[in-house]
């Protein structure tokens, strides 16, 4: 079996990629078709555990649930995540490589390029369609040589391409026509349609517009997608757009917002919580009240601690305990509330130790490998079943470990303060499980029972919202077509 291959790139940043490959992967999916979702290259902090032990981006373990399979770690074979304006570390098929400059990436690309298609090779050699998701955008003609995320791999793998363009954003004509402008002519060619995202309004009013656009690029519109409004879909990278916005629930929780903030899907379950009021704070506002403040997990913990700490967050999480508050820390944000990380071997930055919040007796060190699992088990203080993952470099040891915060199927975990006001583990997805989630905050303090979002039942609702909408108002005939599946 050989695999037809459709790629689905942007003419910007966020302008619905994701969302178009997941809706995709569940309509054929629902057909009959053998597909699998693949993105060569991604750039994000909001990552997943694959079913082989491999890191990949979040939207991919999404897309794989959309097709009915267990990601792998070939359906996002190059991951690279930022932990300065100008570096990320770099995994290759699930594997942390190292850290690396831009510079030094851009040398690196040839190999990376290799990594891509030995990875196609595979899956094409293992599914009937392969629905491919770009990055960012194919006009970004500075990234063009050595390109491996857009137009360069549809290159190699000779497959047609649609444009997705947000008509929420505004200047969508000027972004389809701007984007063709910058192909070459061998890339313009390949394009097969154009899809436009995210519309409100009144159809017959667009027409004229979509008639237009037709005759000047000589692409056919595959169809007029509408905005879905509330749709619960894991974010690849950037924070939700009300992420500032508090519920009306009766307890206060807050995450401050790290500038190496990683894996905020973590509160997508917080977010949408009846009991919750919920806010993502930025450092340089004063914090908001709470009972529940959540250290979240970081991709650079030092340099994120020292950030908490010149915008004066340790004051205030000092005086947070002081009046009672509950303190939570989730995996990098665990490791920020110990006595020390110590990082000697430049894992995450520049070598050397910080000195941590202090309310946990635990110290931390930063190791080359990281810790990638899939976890399940109960926590210690409540009845009830966690499950979730794990991804990270440090590893915690000192007596607060005695006080584990869950017992895993395999080992404890995470540590909880003697006097109880402050905790701390190592599992990302801790609120996905209703009768986790409700233990956690009754511990935080909300007193009546009030029922958690089911986040399982949430995405996979989503996911069937996004294939609907492709049945309904994009041309199945024709991607059907350039898939090669009958109609």
């Amino acid at each position: 079996m050989t695999a037809r291959v459709l790629m689905v790139q942007g003419c910007t940043s966020d302008a619905g990629k994701s969302a178009l490959v997941t809706g995709l992967c569940r309509w054929l999916s629902r057909r009959g078709v053998a597909v699998a979702p693949f993105k060569p290259q991604n750039m994000a902090l909001n990552s997943a555990v694959a079913a082989d032990g491999g890191e990949i981006g979040r939207a991919q373990a999404v897309q794989a649930q959309a097709c009915g399979l267990a990601p792998v770690s070939d359906m996002n074979p190059v991951l690279l995540k930022p932990n300065s304006d100008t570096g990320c570390q770099v995994i290759i098929h699930g594997r942390a490589l190292t850290n690396m400059e831009a510079a030094a990436y851009h040398d690196y690309k040839p190999r990376a390029r290799a990594a891509v298609l030995a990875s196609h090779a595979r899956l094409s050699a293992r599914y009937q369609a392969l629905l491919v998701e770009g990055a960012g955008s194919p006009a970004e003609i500075n990234l063009r040589e050595g390109d491996i995320a857009n137009m360069g791999y549809a290159e190699a793998v000779d497959c047609p391409v649609i444009l997705v363009a947000d008509i929420d954003r505004g200047g969508v004509f000027a972004h389809v026509v701007g984007t063709l402008a910058l192909l070459s002519e061998s890339e313009r060619a390949r394009v097969a349609g154009i899809v436009i995202n995210r519309f409100r309004g009144d159809l017959g009013l667009l027409q004229p517009g979509l008639d237009w656009l037709e005759r000047e690029t000589g692409k056919p519109v595959l169809g007029v997608l509408p905005y879905l409004a509330g749709l619960d879909l894991e974010a690849e990278d950037a924070l939700p757009e009300a992420a500032g916005q508090a519920g009306e629930g009766r307890l206060r929780v807050v995450v401050p917002v790290l500038p190496r903030i990683a894996n905020h899907t973590d509160f997508d379950a917080l977010r949408r919580h009846p009991g919750v009021a919920f806010v993502f704070a930025g450092l340089d506002a004063p914090p908001p009240p709470a009972d529940l403040v959540i250290l979240p997990g970081s991709k650079s913990v030092r340099a994120d601690l020292a950030a908490l700490r010149e915008h004066g967050w340790a004051g205030h999480l000092a005086r947070h305990l002081r009046y009672g508050g509950r303190l939570l820390g989730i995996c990098g944000g665990f490791q920020m509330l110990g006595r020390a990380i110590h990082d000697p071997l430049a894992v995450e930055g520049s070598a050397g130790s910080s000195a941590g919040l202090g309310w946990l007796d635990i110290e931390t060190r930063l190791a080359a490998a990281k810790q990638l699992c899939n976890v399940a088990g109960r926590l210690a203080f409540a009845d009830a079943e966690l499950a979730g993952y794990e991804i990270h470099a440090g590893v915690s040891s000192g007596p607060g470990l005695a006080r584990p915060f869950a017992h895993l199927d395999d080992r404890p975990d995470g540590a909880v303060a003697a006097d109880g006001q402050v905790a701390g583990t190592y599992v990302h997805g801790l609120f996905d499980r209703p009768e986790a989630a409700a233990a956690v905050l009754a511990w935080a303090g909300l007193a009546e029972a009030v029922a958690a979002p089911d986040m399982a039942a949430l995405r996979e609702a989503a996911i069937d919202r996004l294939a609907d909408a492709v049945e309904a108002h994009l041309d199945t005939g024709r991607l059907l077509d350039l898939l090669g599946v009958p109609r």
